[in-house]
């Protein structure tokens, strides 16, 4: 009797002790992703992010939903590479050190191309509104012309600059950005990491200059209102094959730039 009531506590503080393991396991803190850990070993990067091939457009937490005014201040810069290999811009990058540049933004639901009138669980970035809104911020309002996303292809857009006069002549200057590469994580319901790696292509010069982009951006929602949400992001300027110094760098960023993200109500919002 006693030794079939010593099995029987035994047993219970068996299933005791796994139930709190699992509790503890499922109640603590969300665990910080790989994309999470890249953004806090800022700038020791010696490689590109863990990405997967880019399928369809990169889908928001609903709570991004709306029009935002959205404040975006350069905190950090490194060239990890200098003095041996640095890129075009860098050092007059370091003029927007500590600047507050604003602009307004827009994340929208995905329609559907198959059924229009479905309604839409996804949010998406409003890429047209967006890429030509902070591009104007950044250069004023008269340096961009037009920013096209192309239909097929949410991944691409195309950025047409105000025409320049080149020897006589009226030359185009366009910047086509093409995500290739993507990877999301939430570790927690008001938290979005997403990683994109796109290619450049900029064309009006006499030779095109092409580069390959990293942005890594950690989203997470205020309670409040001012701001609603704050981002950490990183963008990462990595050489293209065509560079004669590609292979001093191979999948080294020659450039880091890294913003403190504000996003604040609107009224249309």
């Amino acid at each position: 009797m006693v030794r079939s009531l010593l099995k029987l506590i035994q047993r219970r503080l068996f299933w005791l002790s796994l139930l709190l393991l699992v509790w503890l396991l499922c109640s603590g803190q969300a665990q910080a992703g790989p994309l999470s850990e890249r953004l806090a070993q800022f700038p020791d990067w010696s490689s590109k992010p863990p990405v997967e091939t880019a399928q369809g457009d990169l889908a928001y937490p609903t709570w991004m939903a709306g029009t935002w005014r959205m404040t975006t201040t350069l905190v950090d810069l490194a060239a990890p590479l200098a003095p041996e290999i640095t890129t075009p811009g860098f050092e007059g990058n370091q003029a927007f050190l500590n600047q507050i540049v604003e602009c307004q933004v827009r994340f929208v639901p995905a329609i559907s191309k198959v059924l229009p009138l479905k309604p839409a669980a996804e949010i998406v970035s409003d890429r047209a509104f967006n890429g030509l809104s902070l591009a104007r911020a950044y250069l004023g309002e008269g340096a961009v012309k037009l920013v096209k996303v192309d239909p097929q292809n949410p991944n691409r857009q195309v950025t047409i600059l105000q025409r320049d006069r080149i020897r006589g002549e009226s030359s185009v200057r366009t910047l086509e950005s093409t995500v290739k590469e993507r990877a999301t994580e939430a570790p927690a319901a008001d938290t979005f990491v997403t990683s994109e790696v796109f290619q450049q292509v900029f064309r009006g010069a006499a030779q095109p200059y092409l580069n390959e982009v990293e942005t890594t951006t950690a989203y997470r929602q205020l309670a409040g209102n001012a701001p609603a949400i704050e981002a950490d992001q990183v963008t990462a300027i990595y050489l293209s094959p065509q560079d004669p110094d590609y292979f001093k760098a191979i999948d080294k960023p020659v450039a880091l730039y890294r913003y403190r993200l504000e996003f604040f109500p609107t009224a249309e919002g």
